[in-house]
């Protein structure tokens, strides 16, 4: 019995070892609708680098900071920026509508993509991604409330992978210099 017990103490700790080198479990499949009104899935950028930030439109500092970040990021990769997309995720589906979201990205980069869906879908993608967001009532504001959330870029490879997790304020050359890192 204690042969057992010592084979099955092994087993675990081995297991938890792979586990540890394989790096933390963030990211995993998705079913959302991007900012034209299309389905998508992670199949649909398979093969691409990924750039993934969750935010809000009505984010008043660290969402548009970020995306212009990432929109720099874009421009200083050049024609390797063909290899990435990037991801803008809503923590705000009431709000944040394909239409919105299409509008939104716009004002940063046109190969920035917003991704919206129901409550289930974002509670799901989110808890892939480990992201936390709640929602804030701000009753003196327009705009009734705001959606607290974590502010990190992740970096997933193209195989769906996660490679690495950058600063939200990270320079855009730094973000640049993390994916051609990876290539």
């Amino acid at each position: 019995m204690r042969i057992l017990a010592l084979l099955f103490t092994l087993w675990l700790a081995a297991d938890s070892a792979a586990a540890a080198a394989e790096g933390p479990q963030i990211g995993g499949p998705f079913s959302l609708t991007d900012s034209r009104g299309n389905a998508v899935t992670e199949q649909s950028y398979e093969g691409k680098y990924l750039l993934v930030f969750f935010g809000f439109t009505h984010c008043p500092a660290v969402c548009p900071t970020s995306l212009l970040s990432i929109a720099r990021a874009l421009d200083a990769l050049g024609s390797d920026a063909d290899k990435v997309q990037a991801m803008f995720v809503t923590v705000d589906p009431a709000r944040d509508t394909p239409e919105v979201m299409a509008s939104y990205v716009a004002n940063f980069h046109p190969d920035i993509v917003g991704l919206t869906g129901s409550d289930s879908d974002i509670a799901a993608v989110a808890k892939a991604y480990r992201v936390y967001y709640g929602r804030v009532d701000v009753p003196d504001s327009e705009a009734g409330y705001l959606m607290d959330h974590s502010a990190a870029i992740y970096l997933m490879g193209p195989e769906g992978r996660y490679l690495d997790m950058l600063r939200h304020n990270a320079d855009p050359g730094d973000i640049a210099d993390a994916v051609r890192g990876h290539f």
